[in-house]
């Protein structure tokens, strides 16, 4: 977290902000003072002093009953202005654009957002048949998707447990059992790309594959047509497309190979 590079008013803003990175990983659960020491190596006064000025600014919030510590109102102000419009939005739109040219079907951009996938974006390819399955703005549980599926595989083993058992009468409502979700994560992994068939909507499938876009976040693409258009040869080769596809962007736009 030290950088050496960096003193006084820059050092302090560098810590600040890994600070805020730190709540934001452990949103969902809170992280305590001495789980916040443990992961960034700062001393306990240093530590109580930024969490305390975030608390003053709300860009952090405590929960009085087990005094641990998220991300504040302002820091989700500051998120939601951001997701309207970004340089990397800006960037993916036009690559979304060029997915639903290549394969034709509707292509789906969503990032995670805690427990959720939020879509972002969403293209029509030129295929007569279209599938709306989620709108732009809408979010859904991690898992439920093809793009979610793709994020929720990104998680720990321990994670992805964890998020299923705080809403496990959720994935039940929806027919997913937590063995089911297990052998689905499994199989993205192996495969490097997701698949969700008639699970959603009947008639309906999808194919999706998550990378990193900065230190903090993730995104997944997916393709969405009627079980008929992509069945599983087809599946196999949308899934090759997206994963040459979203490498050489990562490549181009991140610098990442």
């Amino acid at each position: 977290m030290n950088n050496p590079g960096s003193t006084g008013g820059t050092q302090s803003m560098r810590r600040a902000l890994s600070l805020l990175r730190v709540l934001a990983q452990h949103q969902e659960d809170g992280i305590d003072l001495q789980g916040v020491m443990s992961v960034t190596g700062l001393e306990r006064s240093t530590a109580h002093r930024l969490l305390s000025c975030l608390l003053e600014e709300q860009f952090a919030e405590r929960d009085g009953r087990t005094r641990r510590y998220r991300l504040g109102v302002d820091s989700m102000q500051l998120g939601f202005a951001a997701l309207r419009r970004t340089p990397l939005l800006d960037a993916l739109r036009p690559f979304a654009q060029k997915l639903a040219r290549l394969s034709g079907d509707t292509v789906f951009l969503v990032i995670r957002q805690g427990d959720y996938a939020l879509c972002l974006l969403r293209e029509a390819g030129a295929f007569p048949v279209k599938v709306f399955t989620i709108d732009q703005g809408e979010r859904r549980l991690l898992g439920i998707g093809a793009g979610g599926l793709a994020l929720l595989a990104s998680l720990a083993d321990e994670e992805i447990a964890s998020l299923y058992a705080r809403h496990a009468a959720s994935y039940a409502q929806i027919g997913v059992s937590g063995p089911a979700l297990t052998k689905a994560v499994k199989q993205t992994r192996a495969a490097g790309y997701s698949e969700m068939v008639d699970v959603i909507t009947p008639g309906v499938s999808g194919v999706g594959m998550a990378f990193p876009v900065s230190e903090l976040t993730w995104v997944a693409f997916s393709f969405g047509a009627i079980s008929s258009r992509l069945d599983a040869p087809r599946r196999a080769e949308m899934g090759a497309l997206l994963r040459a596809e979203c490498q050489t962007w990562a490549v181009d736009y991140l610098g990442r190979t």
